[in-house]
């Protein structure tokens, strides 16, 4: 595809616009390690959730949930809670007022406040700075190996080969492509931290939407003048043991898709991702840049408020988008070229729809908001991996008294030695999915037991915290090689093992000193197994407060899935033109957002 003169000056407009935002918040984020890292703790909390709603909207995510929704159809509002999507409800509900009553810069810094500052708690923060960086890294790869597939479409190598200086197998081509643009984007990355990551973000959560609606609008268009031919099913989220959903008699391929994505037997599937779902929820945010944002807000109360308005404003637009290119994919499969070295591939789906039905002016528009998507990703995890660096390492353990130039300067540095090591990284994936499987099924499966732990039981400490973080990241980078299957089938093991290492660990080491923990419960007011702490707190003040909304928290989580659920299946349903199911889904969210109001937002406190 040619691109339009007006489209590349749009692109090319956008990307000046991020380097300038960056380069106008370098002085201000050179203050100190507080200003570059987290904004100087005084961004507002809808800015904060705007920028995690926009980091989210990633262009390798999006492309994945595209060839799902091209797939599952509306049975696909269920697979992304792998991740699990629906750790931002556990978030909005109590966990970002929990983390942020902490005060601290990153969560290895946390471990001080939860386990002290000894020998022990020094080999937990190690292993979360470990983990924090080797899943920045995993996310990283996974976005650039993204974009490259992407820019594939619109930048055919024939046009470029020419005036490259070296031959390039065909299969990384793609890679080429992410290098270029990955380097292009560290230049805006490093400069302005986490003020510019945020008001950047800002910028292009408005830039995806007009080109979200535009999409639908689109497809809806096309939709009205032909005939949606899907398997029986697929326009309903409901579901068996299996899906069945039987694409051989529209498009074969699909249905060698569906089984070499191993989804089926579904029941069986969905059963194992809601209970990793739910505990990893309750592990609470992992060490990236969706932690570093809550870290960033004003109080407890308006990190709650940023994790709430981050469900509220990514699923709708986001889902215009997906549910819009699955539909154009449907109906022109055959006019789409989604053909590969290697077969074809319906990652491709979303290039492919651009390519072929979006007019010149929206393609730059929906390019530079794809660009941006990638951008604020990748910055966003690029500054979690720099905090951990910067915080936990060099001003730790090298310079203690490092001025604010000094503390940039050397954040800039571990920003590109992190970025060179993630592209290195991309080169061996295959595809978007090897490590989108990867990061979800098997290296979270090694956090999810200790982090859980942590919250929830008093006697749990920093060595038993340690020894299930080492255990379950080995484990995960071992499973791959005896397992071969999709790793969530592999995980209740691998979860298994880690638990058993961090209760065995706990038990073979003394308790945290009681000081620390009464610290941490007055300061935190956590609930779960905490009564002998919580006792001794009382006794020495009787007026203290435990927190007792554990069932009111449950409550609020039950009610806000439920939400999140109609909040992804209302742009389905609008785009399917489906009217019945739409206004139900209108009548449940505004009995939703009624309760919710009066259970949550009415009752929080910092």
């Amino acid at each position: 595809m040619n691109i339009h003169p007006i489209d590349t000056l749009l692109i090319l407009l956008y990307l000046v616009t991020m380097v300038i935002i960056g380069w106008y918040f370098q002085k201000k984020a050179s203050i100190n390690k507080e200003s570059y890292l987290l904004g100087g703790k005084s961004l507002p909390w809808y800015y904060l959730g705007l920028s995690n709603a926009s980091g989210m909207f990633d262009i390798s995510g999006t492309m994945w949930m595209v060839t799902l929704a091209f797939i599952y159809g509306v049975k696909s509002l269920w697979l992304p809670w792998l991740w699990p999507v629906f750790n931002q409800i556990f978030l909005m509900m109590y966990l970002s007022v929990w983390l942020r009553r902490s005060n601290v810069t990153t969560g290895a810094e946390w471990m001080e406040t939860r386990f002290g500052t000894g020998k022990q708690s020094a080999m937990a923060q190690w292993i979360i700075v470990v983990f924090a960086i080797l899943s920045c890294l995993g996310f990283l790869a996974y976005g650039f190996v993204g974009l490259g597939k992407f820019v594939e479409i619109f930048i055919p190598w024939e046009m470029v080969q020419p005036y490259i200086p070296f031959d390039l197998p065909l299969k990384y081509v793609p890679h080429f492509y992410g290098v270029v643009f990955t380097l292009v984007s560290v230049i805006y990355a490093i400069l302005g931290g986490m003020s510019s990551i945020v008001i950047a973000d800002v910028v292009q959560y408005i830039i995806m939407t007009i080109a979200a609606i535009a999409i639908a609008a689109i497809a809806m268009i096309q939709l009205a003048s032909h005939e949606l031919i899907v398997p029986e099913g697929w326009n309903n989220p409901f579901f068996g043991l299996n899906m069945n959903l039987d694409w051989n008699h529209i498009i074969p391929e699909v249905n060698e898709k569906i089984i070499a994505d191993g989804y089926e037997p579904f029941g069986i599937f969905f059963t194992l991702m809601l209970i990793k779902g739910v505990l990893g929820s309750l592990a609470g945010p992992a060490p990236n840049y969706d932690m570093q944002k809550l870290l960033s807000a004003k109080s407890p109360k308006d990190a709650a408020k940023m994790s709430g308005l981050v469900n509220v404003i990514l699923l709708p637009t986001r889902y215009l988008m997906i549910m819009g290119f699955a539909v154009l994919g449907i109906l022109f499969y055959k006019e789409m070229n989604l053909e590969s070295a290697s077969g074809i591939d319906f990652e491709k789906i979303l290039p492919a729809g651009i390519n072929s039905f979006v007019p010149p002016g929206l393609v730059g528009l929906l390019l530079a908001g794809l660009l941006a998507a990638f951008i604020g990703t990748f910055a966003g995890t690029l500054n979690a991996a720099q905090a951990y660096i910067l915080n936990d390492i060099y001003l730790k353990y090298i310079d203690r008294r490092a001025s604010g130039r000094k503390v940039t300067r050397v954040g800039y540095i571990a920003g590109i030695l992190v970025v060179a090591v993630s592209i290195a990284l991309g080169f061996f994936a295959k595809n978007v999915n090897d490590i989108l499987q990867w990061i979800v099924g098997a290296l979270y499966g090694g956090f999810i037991a200790a982090n859980v732990l942590k919250w929830h039981w008093w006697r749990f400490n920093a060595t038993g915290f340690f020894w299930g973080m080492v255990t379950g990241i080995l484990a995960a980078l071992v499973f791959p090689y005896i397992f071969t299957g999709v790793p969530l089938y592999s995980w209740p093991l691998l979860f298994v093992i880690s638990f058993v290492a961090s209760v065995a660990g706990t038990y073979l080491s003394p308790p945290t000193e009681r000081e620390v923990l009464k610290s941490f419960y007055k300061k935190v007011k956590p609930w779960g197994v905490w009564e002998p702490i919580a006792n001794e707190v009382m006794a020495e003040n009787p007026s203290f407060q435990p927190n007792k909304r554990f069932k009111l928290d449950m409550f609020n989580v039950t009610i806000g899935i439920v939400g999140q659920c109609c909040l992804t299946l209302l742009p389905m349903y609008l785009v399917l033109s489906m009217k019945l199911p739409f206004i139900i889904v209108v009548i449940l969210l505004v009995v939703i957002g009624f309760i919710l109001k009066k259970t949550w937002w009415d009752k929080l406190e910092d």
